[in-house]
Order: C-alpha cells, then structure tokens, then sequence
C-alpha cells in the first residue's frame, strides 16, 4: 500500500521544485543554442532526475511516470525558454531560482522518505539527492563542472532543509505541531542559506592537505 505522502503544501512544492529547476536545464540549453527538443529535454532530466533516483532507492513508484502533471510542466517550462531571450534568465536570478527549487526538492525528498519509512538518517540523505541530482544530471550532460565541485554552500542548504526536515518531523507531535509548518521552516531556511551563499558568496574551506 503506497504511503499517503503529498497534501497541498507538498504538491505546491513539488511542483515548484520540477519548474524550477526543469528551468535551469532549459536556460542551460538555451545558451548552448541548442534546439528546442534538446531544450525539453533538459527541463525533464533537471526537474525530475532527484526525485527519480530517491524513488528507485525507496522503492516508491517512480513519481512522474503516474503524475499527469509533472511531465507537461517540464515541457511547458521549455516552451518560456524558447520564447523568451536568454538574457531574461542570466544573473543571479536563476541562481536564486535554483536554490529555491533545491530547498524545496529537499524537504519534499526527506518527507516523502519518511513515508515510506526510511529511517531518518537516509531520509535527510533522500532530501540531499532529491535536491541535488538533477543539477548535476544536468551539468554533466552538458560538460560543465558542477556547482557541488566548488565550495560554494549547495549540497549544505540542501541538507540543512532536509535535516530539518526530519529533526521537526520527529519532534512536532511532542511540541503540538502539525508538519506544515516544519515544511515551511525548513525550506525557508535551506533557500535562506543558500540565497546568502549566493549574494555573499560563501563557501566552505577546501581540502588542503596534499601532502
């Protein structure tokens, strides 16, 4: 019997995340000036690559096969692309884009790993592949290095919202608290964290002992 997992605020964010980042892929495609069935097909493979993995590795049925809507909002997401000049999308905006779908995804991923009664510590790391694959599918595909080979905070907002994620999960029936409002704080805070590593550009140190 599938979990009951998503109610409106998940499906919000569920949504969101897939537009999101299926509009980084399409962006990405765009300025490669590539053809528009490439450009859709970046949109899928960003928007639905996270959830994707996170579902094969619960043993959830794969979320886009059966979901009427996730594929066409990739699609349509593609079609803006294509129809509006690159230059809307450059800078820090789709940056930010990106890391709003990132939180999102995350806390969407470690939910939905709890339903299907993952433990917890597998179910942040859920949040942290739902958050992240899709970017890097994308950037690999693309032969551009990823942003998680830089030092830059990515994989850390994707934790920190799948962290709390579980930790409000586990603690809201003993504070009189219904999950939506763990959901939310924990995507404001993973998009929180990763809006000022992008206005303020922070990193963790890199590995320095060579030898």
């Amino acid at each position: 019997m599938t979990p009951a997992v998503f109610t409106p605020i998940l499906d919000a964010l569920d949504l969101a995340g897939i537009a999101l980042f299926a509009l980084t892929g399409a962006v990405l495609a765009a300025q490669l000036r590539q053809t528009f069935v490439t450009m859709a097909f970046f949109a899928l493979v960003t928007g639905v690559g996270g959830g994707t993995l996170r579902d094969l590795l619960i043993g959830a049925p794969v979320f886009w096969i059966a979901d009427p809507w996730v594929a066409p909002v990739c699609l349509a997401t593609a079609l803006i692309a294509w129809f509006t000049p690159v230059s809307w999308w450059q800078g820090r905006g789709l940056a930010y884009a990106d890391g709003a779908g990132l939180a999102a995804y995350a806390v969407l991923g470690s939910a939905k790993a709890l339903a299907y009664g993952v433990p917890p510590v597998p179910a942040a790391l859920m949040g942290v592949i739902t958050g992240c694959v899709g970017g890097i599918v994308r950037d690999v595909v693309a032969g551009r290095p990823s942003i998680i080979m830089q030092p830059e905070l990515y994989v850390t907002a994707a934790a920190l919202s799948a962290a709390l994620t579980v930790a409000g999960m586990a603690a809201a029936p003993l504070l009189g608290l219904g999950a939506p409002p763990v959901w939310g704080a924990a995507f404001a805070s993973g998009f929180a964290l990763r809006a000022a590593a992008i206005r303020w550009q922070w990193g963790l140190p890199a590995y320095g002992r060579l030898a």
